[in-house]
C-alpha cells in the first residue's frame, strides 16, 4: 500500500465525520445528525462527489456515504469537515453489509452512482441493482423510497430496467443519455471523478429513478438469470 494511502486510512481515523464499521449505529441516526431530517444513502461513494454535492443542495437533508475504500472516502470527508458540512458523513464497510447500519424505514432514498457493473455474467449478482440487493435496502427503505441508479454503463442500466420491468417495480424517471435532457436538474449536474472517465467508453450518462415499493419475489431470480442470459448472447 502507498505511503499516501496510509496516510489517508491512519487520518479517517480521526475524523468524526467517518465510521469505520460502526456498532450500533443502527436506528440511531437521528442521534448521530442532532436532527430528525430524512436520511439519503449513496451507495459506493467513492471518493464522496454525490454525498458532498447533494448536501450543499440540501441542507435540512443528511446524507451518507458507503464504501469500503477509506482512501477514496477521505477525500469526501475532509472536503465535508473543511465546508463545515454538519449534514454528511460517511461510512467504510462492504455494502452487502449494509442492513447492520440501518433499521426499518429509517432510509429515504438511496444514489447508487457509477458503481462497478460487473460485466461478467457470473458476477450478475453483485450488481447493486440485482434483486439480492434490492431485497436488502427494502429492509431500511422506506415504502415509497426512491432508489437513484446513474451510471455510463449501457449493461448496468439495461439490467436495472430489465429488473424493473420483471419485478414489476414503478419506473419514475428514465433518461438514456442525461446531458442531451434540456434541463437535467440541478441533482443530475453533479458529477463524479468516474463519470469523467467514461471507462465504459459509451459517451453517454444513464439515469433511472424508481420505487421498491412491491415485493421483490425470490421466484423470478431464476427468470432474471435466464432473460440476462439470452440477452447477452443476442
Amino acid at each position: 500500500m502507498g505511503q499516501k494511502k496510509l496516510i489517508r486510512f491512519a487520518e479517517i481515523k480521526s475524523f468524526s465525520n467517518v465510521l469505520e464499521y460502526p456498532a450500533g449505529i443502527k436506528g440511531k441516526w437521528n442521534d448521530f445528525f442532532k436532527n430528525t431530517s430524512p436520511i439519503i444513502l449513496e451507495l459506493a461513494c467513492g471518493k464522496g462527489e454525490y454525498a458532498i454535492g447533494l448536501s450543499r443542495l440540501y441542507p435540512q437533508r443528511n446524507f451518507i456515504g458507503i464504501d469500503i475504500k477509506g482512501n477514496r472516502i477521505w477525500r469526501g470527508a475532509k472536503t465535508a469537515l473543511e465546508e463545515g458540512l454538519s449534514n454528511v458523513a460517511f461510512v467504510r464497510s462492504q455494502i452487502d453489509k449494509v442492513t447492520d447500519y440501518f433499521s426499518k424505514d429509517e432510509v429515504a432514498e438511496i444514489w447508487i452512482t457509477f458503481p462497478d457493473p460487473q460485466l461478467r455474467l457470473s458476477r450478475m449478482k453483485k450488481r447493486l441493482t440485482h434483486p439480492r440487493f434490492l431485497r436488502l435496502y427494502q429492509q431500511f427503505l422506506q415504502h415509497n423510497g426512491l432508489v437513484h441508479l446513474k451510471t455510463d454503463s449501457p449493461v448496468l442500466y439495461n439490467f436495472t430496467k430489465t429488473v424493473i420491468n420483471l419485478y414489476d417495480l414503478e419506473l419514475l424517471d428514465d433518461y438514456d443519455d442525461v446531458y442531451r435532457q434540456t434541463t437535467p436538474g440541478k441533482e443530475l449536474s453533479i458529477k463524479t471523478h468516474y463519470e469523467g472517465l467514461d471507462i465504459a467508453g459509451s459517451n453517454r450518462i444513464h439515469y433511472l429513478q424508481f420505487r421498491l415499493n412491491k415485493i421483490i419475489d425470490p421466484l423470478k431470480d431464476k427468470i432474471l438469470k435466464n432473460m440476462i442470459g439470452e440477452q447477452q448472447i443476442d
